[in-house]
């Protein structure tokens, strides 16, 4: 990592960590992902049962997470 990404975040207490957006922003869009991960399940989905990710909610949920956090928390393009 080059030393224009480095921040000082990682120096905070916790207790301090917690009340910056940099710890909330992946929280945040995590939430968001699954929640849209869910909304394609049961809007497009997958009727009959063959498709791996749209057949399951679960997954459907767990992928949208995932889209969610790595879109958000890539990182820094130094």
């Amino acid at each position: 990592m080059s030393e224009s990404c480095k921040t000082n975040k990682e120096s905070l207490p916790f207790k301090e960590r917690v009340k910056t957006w940099d710890f909330w922003k992946p929280v945040l869009f995590t939430s968001i992902g699954g929640a849209g991960g869910f909304l394609y399940y049961y809007f497009v989905g997958c009727a009959s049962g063959t498709c791996a990710i749209t057949s399951n909610p679960y997954a459907s949920i767990a992928m949208g997470g995932f889209f969610g956090y790595f879109i958000i928390n890539r990182p820094c393009a130094c």
